[in-house]
């Protein structure tokens, strides 16, 4: 049979060749799940070739785990740790990338008047919520003292950092989360996606809707993990959720969570959790640290002074407060938050 074939061919060798185009798989939705940046990431999206969509899937997986290795605070190699070991004693030169969200995170501690803080790391550090473990009053005072984004000394001549108080640590956090899910539609974008979601923990970029539907995203009950207050129909758009029950413990009937007041080194308590909706991940993602911090007045006061921003805000007596943009139409509460 082979040898048959193989003879077909040699008489046919002066023919033009015929080029059989391959049969591409036919595509759809699709998604794909993993544990990046110590959070849940998810892409999901629509493209008419699988393969396409497979690969525009991946390019962000590689995007999220570039970041994880560059802005990670556990990792000793990461720019970050090498900025928190150094910068203490010597200017330390950053990368285009890192100087770039370094003014962004200080442009938000001067919007917020120090409400967004990354020095709050200097307390931080003392956390350990998996163990139920935070800083005693003297850690707590020493590593206050070092707080200060007024002293993240930034220079633009040399692209570097310096800490003016020896001690300092900053932490990107949730910030370099938004930061990665922009980029991750920036990704989708420029391989031709049109629907897709990128999300990582409480951070979402959504692009496009969901083909002639908007994206729907959940309020969870900050109270309740199998519970939602309200759901919010998007397209187009960045959105940050910020709560106290993300990681936490308890200790005497105060709840000690990852969200700290730069001025006292303490958890918040007046918030249970913010949602912001911007243009951007970053944006969405400063906005809902700032909010939580400030609490509902004085936080919904400077989401009104931002343009195409608003705000879902769940206050500590679980009551459901509103930027003007979401009033009416735009959200909608539950079916459980109605009962």
């Amino acid at each position: 049979m082979f040898f048959g074939l193989s003879s077909a061919l040699k008489r046919s060798v002066h023919r033009p060749a015929v080029v059989i185009e391959p049969v591409r798989e036919a595509g759809g939705w699709m998604a794909r799940d993993e544990a990046i940046m110590g959070t849940a990431i998810r892409v999901e999206l629509w493209c008419d070739d699988r393969e396409a969509g497979e690969a525009a899937i991946e390019a962000v997986m590689q995007e999220m785990h570039r970041i994880d290795w560059a802005m990670s605070p556990h990792k000793p190699q990461s720019e970050l740790s090498r900025i928190n070991r150094e910068a203490g004693s010597a200017p330390v030169r950053l990368s285009e990338e890192m100087f770039g969200l370094l003014q962004q995170a200080i442009a938000f501690s001067r919007l917020s008047d120090g409400a967004f803080d990354i020095s709050y790391a200097s307390v931080g550090q003392y956390y350990d919520y998996r163990a139920g473990v935070g800083p005693d009053d003297r850690q707590r005072e020493q590593g206050r003292a070092l707080i200060g984004w007024q002293h993240l000394q930034l220079d633009p001549r040399t692209r570097s950092l310096r800490f003016g108080r020896p001690g300092m640590r900053i932490d990107l956090g949730g910030f370099a989360k938004g930061h990665a899910v922009d980029n991750g539609v920036a990704i989708l974008r420029r391989h031709g996606i049109r629907h897709a979601m990128v999300s990582a923990g409480g951070d979402s970029h959504v692009l496009g809707d969901r083909r002639g539907r908007p994206w729907t995203v959940a309020i969870r009950d900050p109270r309740d993990a199998n519970g939602i207050v309200a759901v919010l129909p998007l397209e187009d758009v960045a959105i940050s959720t910020s709560g106290d029950y993300e990681r936490y413990f308890e200790r005497d009937g105060v709840r000690h969570h990852h969200l700290i007041d730069p001025r006292s080194g303490r958890s918040p308590d007046r918030v249970r959790s913010v949602t912001i909706l911007a243009a951007d991940g970053l944006t969405s993602e400063g906005l809902s640290k700032s909010v939580f911090v400030l609490g509902v007045e004085d936080g919904l006061r400077l989401v009104e002074s931002q343009p195409g921003v608003d705000a879902v805000v769940i206050d500590a007596a679980g009551t459901l407060h509103y930027s003007s943009g979401l009033l009416g139409a735009h959200a909608r509460p539950s079916a459980d938050a109605r009962q």
